[in-house]
Order: structure tokens, then sequence, then C-alpha cells
């Protein structure tokens, strides 16, 4: 997983509308980046529609988010319809960017053992050094959780 102190990685991906996207694109703000085991699922749903219903104080205190999943573009685009998401989702179904941050792995559901993408958000200040790692992100108040943890530490 990524350290504290590391660079953003110069790592690139598509996004919803099938765009090219470079993580270092927004250099210069304070950025969000999430992972998501699936989407359209109950809990990387109420994630995302908390950063929804977050947006515009995320923008007025300058954060970016961006979210990241293995699902495919068409995927990402029904998603991101659905849930009217104003943010950027970006589809890593070869998993690069997932395996470059350390978010996949053994995971358990109910007794069963299999690997997947561990729910997990990067915050990165606007040099695009990581400052905060936020392992086991609340789902429900998730938005809150990076507003208040740049507010803290401007």
């Amino acid at each position: 997983m990524l350290t504290i102190g590391s660079h953003i990685p110069d790592l690139h991906g598509k996004n919803q509308l099938g765009e090219d996207v470079s993580l270092r694109a927004h250099l210069g703000t304070r950025t969000a980046i999430y992972f998501y085991p699936k989407d359209d699922t109950p809990g990387c749903t109420a994630q995302a529609c908390s950063i929804r219903d977050g947006e515009q104080v995320l923008e007025n205190e300058g954060i970016r988010v961006i979210g990241i999943s293995a699902d495919s573009v068409n995927a990402h685009q029904k998603f991101s319809t659905k849930y009217s998401l104003p943010f950027t989702l970006i589809s890593d179904p070869e998993r690069s960017i997932i395996e470059a941050f350390g978010v996949w792995g053994p995971k358990q559901f109910m007794g069963k053992k299999y690997d997947g993408i561990h729910r997990t958000s990067f915050l990165f200040d606007v040099n695009g050094i990581l400052v905060k790692v936020i392992e086991k992100p609340n789902t429900k108040n998730h938005a809150e959780e990076i507003i208040n943890f740049f507010k803290e530490n401007q």
C-alpha cells in the first residue's frame, strides 16, 4: 500500500465516458482517490452517494474526488447516470492502478475467502503528496471524513 509522503502515481485509466484520465491531472488541488469493490452494490452506492451529496462542500474546499474499481467503463457509466454522480469514476479491469495502490488482496465474506478490492481512500495534498490513508471509510459519511480531514489539516 502507498505510504504517507508518497507521490501520486503517474497512472492512467478510462473514466465513465471512456476518456483517458491521468491521476496526476488534478495536481494543484487536493485530491481524494477512493477504491471500492463494485458498482451499484449497497455499500458502494452509499459511499458514492455520500460523496455526491457532499460535492458542493468538497468543491468549495478545493477537493477533487476520483473513484476507482475494476468495473467496466460501461458499468461505471450506468452507475454514474443512475445516481447522478458528479465526479470521475475510473475503470481498472486489469487492476494496474488497484495493485499499484496496494488495495487488492485476500478478503472474507460470509465465511468465503477470495481476492478483491479493499475499500480504501487516499488523500493527496495540492502537491500530489499522500497525506492520509483511510483504510475503512464510513460509507454513509465518507464525504464528511474527507472534508473534515482537509479542514483540520490545511
